[in-house]
């Protein structure tokens, strides 16, 4: 880790929860129907809880029943896609194209116009309302 890495990860770590630090960077996952954002529906912009770049539009949020905030379409530009092999499955990761922070997973089984399912962490999320 070179030392511009080592002074973002110090921030991190000092700006997230120990859970929430768990998952933006150490790619790790939260108890499903743990969230605070599974079930919420307030209208506004879920950003980035590291970086607070724009991530999904409250009109893009939909209950998918598995646990996690569910959106069919992220912001432009503002989510990079990554190909996850780890536990004997093959998923896209998601993370945030600003700061790399591990949001979660991108399905092809969600509603139409776009048939995805971004599936990702509260923690790995702040909201902010309109």
């Amino acid at each position: 880790m070179s030392g511009k890495d080592k002074a973002q990860d110090a921030i991190y770590k000092e700006k997230l929860s120990d859970d929430a630090y768990r998952v933006c960077r150490l790619a790790a996952t939260e108890q499903p129907f743990s969230g605070k954002y599974n079930d919420h529906w307030q209208t506004g912009v879920y950003t980035c809880a590291c970086c607070d770049v724009a991530l999904f539009e409250s009109t893009t949020k939909f209950n998918a029943g598995c646990g996690w905030p569910s959106f069919n379409q992220a912001i432009t530009g503002n989510v990079a896609y990554f190909e996850d092999n780890s536990l004997a499955m093959s998923r896209i990761e998601i993370q945030c194209a600003q700061c790399q922070s591990h949001l979660g997973h991108v399905f092809d089984d969600g509603p139409a116009p776009t048939g995805k399912r971004y599936c990702v962490n509260s923690l790995s999320l702040n909201f902010v309302e309109e």
